[in-house]
């Protein structure tokens, strides 16, 4: 009767997890955008399934983390921003893989805010922007405050400065903040990179045969914008692609409040170390030369990868590993005048996924590349159901293993969603700029290959016709010739919502023969 997975027939099998920070899905091999061959991904594409069509539920990093390891869309596990804690009563992935015999390992970070009515107001992890998911056991953690990392680096011999994060500073005492064209001042042998991969492999190599989850999490390419060398000069300005957006930021952001907003509130100074003045200030020039380090950034991962991969080919598991490669979301990286993870841009939401499945049933699919629509949702029960443990009702994502075995199923989803919510925190305070009240900051999205359409709770709505407008520049709202689409689109999201509206114990009964537990169809 329980909603927690029980010990079912879990295979004596691996799981290599990895969550890298910041990479958006048109940054991939193969894709105008990235001048490079990353080998290291190319070869998870060749070996798996490519989903063209996913995108995180969520953004920025604690919400979006919370949807991928729970299952659960924002409206449900409601950790909506960064630093608002993650209810205990939510059945994490980490928790999940206990119940089948699994010590889930982690390395990096999941930007979690504790329960507050399990712990102290004192809590130290309180004052930080995030800290560990319960139910995974750290093995080479990067919160709170990077000392982890920050104490591998000087016990390998490198002197940090006063302020340790000027680490990231562009080589050179001259150097101007934000001047990427530079490389930041730690080699390439510390970088941050190195240090997940060097936790990762002391990991891996202490297992000893037993089965493993490692959630192997890199913090790249993650701001500060700025690459180690030989990284830093692997692409130049000219091979990237122009940012996306309007003539001018007064122009882009005239298409709504929310964007007016932003483009007026969004510091360089949380995207270069010790930067000034606002991001939508960026000319071109300078736009595409942090696009070239962030391609650098990329490579130094793909690198890093490799050492692991190598490592589970010599020791005969990559055979017996299911390898799933994401993001927690994306980076606008200049696009619409932006920075960052924010707003209801495709840029933001817009993630890559491969998932490789060395199991024979996999076989038929391999090296394809999927439109089906597809979100980090999906994730936490794709992992449980390869694994042979049970779903818990309250998912709202669905196991992709139907999608990498066969052709999709017939009431597969039609369209993919998002949200994001801009309430109030400590770095950022759209709600007096908006005039708005706290539970009134937050959007919903649905979006499919004809349109988008974008609901506030308490701003106009936006409805892109993405035949016409691919970029999102036209706001067809008002239009009365859209109308009936507009309302079509509304109606879906709203169904959408009363679907999976949180049913964790909507399935029981109490009966005159007592209690009842039905298990419905998805």
């Amino acid at each position: 009767m329980s909603d927690t997975p029980g010990a079912t027939s879990a295979r004596a099998s691996n799981v290599l997890l990895i969550v890298v920070d910041q990479w958006r899905a048109d940054m991939m091999p193969g894709s105008p955008a990235l001048p490079i061959e990353l080998p290291n991904i190319r070869r998870l594409m060749r070996e798996g399934v490519t989903f063209r069509n996913h995108v995180t539920t969520a953004v920025p990093c604690g919400p979006a983390r919370a949807s991928l390891l729970t299952g659960l869309y924002l409206m449900n596990h409601r950790a909506v921003q960064n630093t608002v804690p993650l209810d205990r009563r939510h059945f994490t992935l980490a928790q999940a893989l206990r119940a089948i015999g699994y010590d889930p390992a982690l390395i990096g970070y999941t930007t979690t805010t504790p329960d507050p009515r399990t712990t102290s107001p004192r809590d130290p992890r309180f004052l930080v922007l995030g800290d560990l998911m319960d139910g995974f056991r750290s093995v080479g953690a990067f919160e709170p405050g990077m000392d982890g990392y920050f104490g591998w680096v000087a016990q390998n011999g490198y002197a940090l400065p006063p302020n340790r994060a000027d680490i990231w500073l562009p080589e050179g005492e001259d150097a101007v903040p934000g001047a990427t064209d530079r490389p930041a001042r730690i080699p390439k042998e510390l970088s941050d990179s190195a240090f997940f991969t060097e936790r990762a492999l002391t990991y891996l190599k202490g297992r000893n045969g037993k089965p493993w989850f490692l959630h192997l999490g890199y913090y790249r390419p993650h701001p500060p914008f700025v690459a180690s060398a030989p990284y830093h000069a692997m692409v130049r300005p000219e091979q990237v692609t122009a940012p996306v957006r309007a003539e001018s930021r007064q122009e882009e952001g005239a298409q709504h409040p929310l964007l007016g907003h932003y483009l007026g509130a969004v510091a360089q100074g949380s995207f270069f170390q010790r930067a000034s003045g606002l991001a939508s200030e960026l000319d071109e020039a300078s736009v595409r030369q942090m696009r070239a380090t962030y391609c650098g950034m990329l490579a130094e991962i793909d690198d890093c990868l490799g050492r692991v991969f190598n490592h589970l080919d010599a020791t005969n598991q990559w055979r017996d590993t299911l390898v799933i490669f994401t993001s927690d979301h994306g980076e606008q990286l200049g696009d619409h005048w932006l920075l960052g993870k924010l707003g209801y841009f495709d840029e933001s939401f817009r993630i890559p996924l491969i998932v490789k499945d060395p199991r024979a049933e996999a076989e038929a699919t391999r090296g394809r590349t999927l439109d089906t629509f597809t979100e980090s949702v999906d994730v936490m029960p794709t992992i449980l159901d390869w694994l042979g443990g049970e779903v818990p009702r309250a998912v709202d994502g669905r196991s992709l293993l139907p999608l990498i075995e066969a052709e999709p199923p017939r009431d597969w989803r039609d369209a993919i969603t998002y949200e994001f919510d801009f309430r109030d925190v400590f770095y950022s305070h759209p709600e007096a700029a908006l005039g708005l009240p706290m539970d009134h900051c937050s959007l919903a999205v649905i979006q499919d290959a004809e349109a988008k359409y974008v609901h506030f709770a308490g701003l106009p709505p936006l409805f892109f016709d993405l035949r016409e407008d691919p970029h999102q520049f036209s706001n067809r709202a008002d239009d009365p010739a859209l109308a009936p689409r507009i309302k079509d689109y509304a109606q879906r999201l709203l169904t959408h919502r009363l679907r999976h509206a949180e049913r964790t114990l909507t399935h029981f009964r109490a009966t005159p023969h007592g209690l009842e537990e039905r298990r419905p169809a998805p």
